[in-house]
């Protein structure tokens, strides 16, 4: 019998056939290799330039359980004099495939203002789990700890990312609280992969179809977590919907499709946070496959979805220190 399932946007439905050959909706182990050979990064020069930023590279220590080298970071400053607020930004790609190019034009279109670092952490399944998030924590020490001379806004630096990349946001999040990392304003978590478990409804419900369905899942989890996957020990700097508490942390967006595997992971991470006292705006836009708005950019819901995420942006920009959330013991 087939699955009872939303509908996809009229928009995106049609996009799913036109672009069959560049979407992923499953992903085998040995399927890994052939699809990095094949996809073609953006020219983040062009990026750059298309958003009206200046591009450097910086080069910062590793840290943390995984100080295997340095950690490159690509930062993309708007013009203007005065520090500006930075967007610590993580790529998507299933924690196995992407670039510290990808996905950084979508974030750019809704960040006017906004600096955006770009990390370029390491993969699994050549780097599993703690790589990338040790990465991602190395980023942001060394790119707040060059705030001045980068003319960046120390006091206003959101995480944020894309599928695996708000995946890992989150997790860095968690370990910010609980090493007492940099203060951040907070965290924009778009189509978050945020559990290794791998098992919700929304996940059983869209197997098989639009992008990146439970097979795929599966084997980004697995590589990231070698033969622990959706075991009883994930930490949740791994998988963060593993986390005991989400007390204590700041201010959170999130949004996801709702005829995608992430959708009920991402309603119950918001809901989590409200029941642990944290301040959560979530989204739920009808219709969307995973990644809709950067495979329909312009889509009416994909519009609306950057819309929601540049007020998200300006609101945080706007609210008074006092107004932030007391911090809470994890």
């Amino acid at each position: 019998m087939t699955a009872t399932r939303p509908p996809f946007d009229p928009a995106i439905a049609a996009a799913l056939v036109a672009r069959a050959a560049d979407v992923v909706t499953t992903l085998a182990p040995d399927g890994i290799a052939p699809l990095r050979a094949r996809t073609v990064p953006p020219d983040l020069d062009e990026v750059a330039r298309s958003c009206g930023r200046t591009l450097t590279w910086h080069t910062v220590p590793g840290s943390g359980a995984s100080p295997d080298g340095d950690v490159r970071v690509a930062l993309l400053r708007p013009p203007g004099a005065g520090p500006a607020p930075l967007l610590l930004h993580l790529h998507g790609g299933g924690l196995v495939l992407g670039t510290v190019a990808d996905d950084v034009a979508v974030v750019a279109s809704s960040a006017p203002g906004w600096a955006i670092a770009s990390v370029d952490y390491r993969l699994a399944p050549e780097h599993p789990y703690p790589a990338a998030v040790e990465d991602a924590y190395a980023g942001l020490l060394g790119v707040v700890a060059q705030a001045d001379e980068l003319g960046l806004d120390a006091g206003c630096v959101v995480v944020t990312g894309v599928s695996a990349g708000a995946g890992l946001a989150a997790a860095l999040a968690l370990l910010v609280r609980d090493r007492g990392g940099p203060g951040l304003a907070g965290q924009l978590l778009v189509c978050p992969m945020l559990d290794d478990r791998n098992d919700s409804a929304s996940g059983h419900q869209m197997a098989g179809v639009g992008t990146w369905d439970r097979t795929a899942n599966a084997t980004g989890w697995a590589a990231y977590l070698p033969g622990a996957a959706g075991g009883p020990g994930t930490p949740p700097y791994a998988s963060a919907a593993r986390a005991a508490s989400l007390a204590g942390l700041p201010p959170t967006y999130v949004d996801v499709g709702s005829a995608e595997t992430f959708r009920d992971e991402c309603v119950a991470y918001a809901a989590r946070l409200w029941a642990d006292g944290g301040d959560a705006e979530l989204h739920v836009w009808p219709g969307g496959c995973h990644g809709f708005d950067g495979l329909v950019p312009d889509a009416p819901v994909s519009r609306d979805a950057r819309h929601a995420r540049a007020r998200w942006l300006a609101r945080l920009r706007e609210r008074p220190a006092s107004d932030a959330p007391p911090p809470a013991a994890p």
